[in-house]
């Protein structure tokens, strides 16, 4: 009796249902909404010019309108094959060298990966992850990117190279001014000249938001680094060695990233959160975004490009309630060479500047056929003017977002 009472119900349920608005209804349509938005990636508050990119949601009438869920981007295509390549990755120990070396023997079999940094413990860890045995194409060489005889043996019949080696604490780079541009700025020299020499295919060096209208040293030190990459287009001539680089905000994962700094305050018994400043914003990715999108801007360069992911924002006391919501926030100020907001596109840069489906690519000056390429595969010129900063972001995590992206990263 129950059964036939119950589907009764529902057929009376399912006839209103074009008449009223049912609450019950309503609410499971909502969860279910939210439950697919958190499956295919994360939440976005988002403004009409992102409106783009999100997916359509039915919102029933006259019922709150839910948070739009927007497309997870992983930066997978277009799609670079490793196989049967030779790869050198420069501060290969660090956080990005070792997410890369761990995508690298997971989707292909290349000939040769050279973990190239100057951490000979570093090195052992990962010998130990990754042993000899088990990947036999895996290499590590001891050396600094300042060493420029060295760098030159290693690269010895490398076809790829990815630069992540860098001197990145900005307070460091403030207190040691001339180690950060050894190693950042005549670090990339040295590189270009030993992958010219050695007849690399292609080079993409990693860069930095901060790199974008420097007030630091270290942001200073990486837009020296990122124009001498970009130059060294000039030195290979038509068939040598392509450059390029990418430049992407804080790395969820990664050892210099707030996320572990909060965990262990947190798990550490501290009564309150260091904020530098309530208004504070940044950008964010995972490592497997990063490595994602440097293989696929590897694919599609053709020398001289600045990636720029399509990435989301978030305040620094929404990721600091949402890592210890119990916790009260300290307002402690911004540090010398801190900025309240990252930009990854300055408005000067806007006329060389064009958009692709997930990213931003920043042309070089010199490069009118690169220009006209990226045209016909469909990329649009930014308007003049155009600026891409953390607090204009039309795409900015809520909670849920955060959350989600902060379960991809430690996953």
């Amino acid at each position: 009796m129950l059964k036939h009472r119950n589907a009764a119900e529902l057929r009376r349920m399912r006839r209103n249902r074009t008449n009223t608005v049912n609450p019950f209804l309503t609410m499971i349509l909502k969860m279910r909404a939210n439950t697919r938005g958190v499956e295919e990636g994360y939440h976005l508050r988002m403004t009409k010019p992102a409106v783009a990119v999100a997916r359509a949601q039915f919102t029933p009438e006259n019922s709150a309108p839910a948070t739009p869920p927007a497309a997870f981007r992983d930066f997978t295509q277009p799609w670079l094959d490793l196989n049967d390549k030779a790869v050198l990755v420069t501060g290969g120990t660090g956080s990005f060298g070792k997410h890369f070396l761990k995508t690298a023997v997971e989707r292909y079999k290349p000939r040769r990966v050279i973990v190239y940094s100057r951490d000979e413990l570093k090195q052992s860890d990962m010998q130990l992850e990754f042993p000899m045995e088990r990947y036999p194409f895996i290499r590590y060489f001891i050396g600094d990117v300042r060493d420029r005889d060295r760098l030159d043996l290693a690269l010895r019949d490398v076809d790829y190279v990815v630069h992540a080696a860098a001197l990145k604490q900005v307070p460091a780079a403030e207190y040691n001014p001339f180690e950060c541009i050894r190693t950042n700025v005549f670090g990339a020299e040295n590189l270009v000249y030993a992958a010219l020499r050695r007849n690399v295919k292609k080079v993409i060096a990693l860069s930095t938001d901060k790199a974008a209208n420097p007030v630091n040293l270290y942001g200073a030190s990486k837009l020296a680094s990122d124009k001498i990459f970009v130059a060294a287009n000039n030195l290979a001539g038509a068939d040598g060695t392509r450059f390029a680089v990418v430049r992407y905000g804080n790395v969820f994962g990664s050892r210099g990233s707030v996320v572990p700094f909060f965990r262990k305050l947190a798990a550490e018994g501290a009564d309150s959160l260091p904020i530098t400043d309530p208004r504070m914003t940044r950008f964010w990715i995972t490592l497997t975004q990063g490595v994602n999108f440097v293989l696929s801007s590897m694919e599609m360069m053709r020398g001289g490009e600045i990636y720029v992911p399509k990435i989301a924002s978030t305040t620094v006391t929404d990721l600091a309630t949402l890592i210890s919501p119990k916790l009260k926030h300290r307002i402690v100020g911004i540090r010398p060479g801190e900025k309240l907001h990252e930009t990854m596109i300055p408005a000067d840069d806007s006329h060389w500047t064009v958009d692709m489906q997930d990213r931003y690519v920043i042309l070089a000056s010199f490069a009118t056929a690169a220009r006209e390429a990226y045209l016909a595969r469909g990329a649009v010129p930014v308007p003049e003017g155009f600026s891409y900063s953390s607090d204009t972001n039309p795409e900015t995590l809520d909670a849920r977002g955060l959350q989600t992206l902060l379960q991809m990263a430690y996953a």
